[in-house]
């Protein structure tokens, strides 16, 4: 197994937490990853705010690796995958066509955010599996609220959970896994977003992403 990643066991199933901000699930060659956020640099541009060019082709390029390394045949988009409407320009959805389409094996499903549900339909070029509240799989529920399910564990996004680190004089704010006793928060995918400083209970686990490595702290 690739050192860099971290694994866990959630109710007896093995999973991997992988530093480009995904989440892998081996036995079913599942992929999941949460608030990918695309258009939304082209959002603030329509805005007249100047931001800089490239958030998305550095998130397509970990997304793609991430795919590459782990083999994963099927992809869950725990909600947010786009930002607004205004985002959608013609260039946008015609570059992650391309980038569907060099994945045309792999299954994408989504399940919608609040912020997916400001366009009723999303590109047909995408090819997306689309559910409007969750996708239950095995012993597990996706979906991007982190609201508990009677009966299953839930692995979600929306909150964009961070970790404050501090030693040696040295202070650091780093995404991380919040993983609880019945739901599991996935970090924002988009490197492009805030984050919600985690409040961690007993028996809570927190696995903040340093560099190329997932270290529980």
């Amino acid at each position: 197994m690739d050192a860099r990643r971290c694994q866990v066991r959630v109710g007896g199933t093995l999973l991997e937490l992988l530093p480009e901000r995904a989440l892998h699930w081996p036995e079913t060659g599942t992929l999941a990853v949460a608030d990918l956020h695309w258009g939304k640099t082209e959002s603030f541009q329509q805005h007249g705010i100047p931001l800089p060019t490239g958030v998305l082709e550095d998130d397509l390029t970990r997304l793609s690796a991430a795919l590459g390394a782990t083999g994963a045949r099927r992809l869950l988009l725990l909600g947010d995958l786009i930002h607004s409407r205004q985002g959608l320009t013609p260039a946008l959805v015609q570059r992650l066509a391309a980038w569907r389409e060099s994945h045309a094996a792999v299954e994408l499903v989504l399940v919608r955010g609040n912020h997916d549900r400001h366009v009723k339909e999303l590109p047909r070029e995408w090819r997306l599996d689309v559910r409007e509240s969750h996708a239950d799989e095995g012993p597990f529920r996706f979906a991007h609220h982190p609201e508990p399910a009677p009966g299953r564990f839930v692995w979600a996004g929306h909150l964009h959970p961070m970790v404050r680190l501090s030693g040696g004089g040295d202070r650091l704010r780093l995404p991380c896994f919040h993983v609880g006793q019945a739901v599991g928060v996935l970090p924002a995918f988009s490197a492009f977003t805030g984050g919600l400083d985690v409040a961690r209970r007993p028996r809570e686990r927190v696995f903040a992403i340093a560099g190329p490595a997932v270290v529980e702290v």
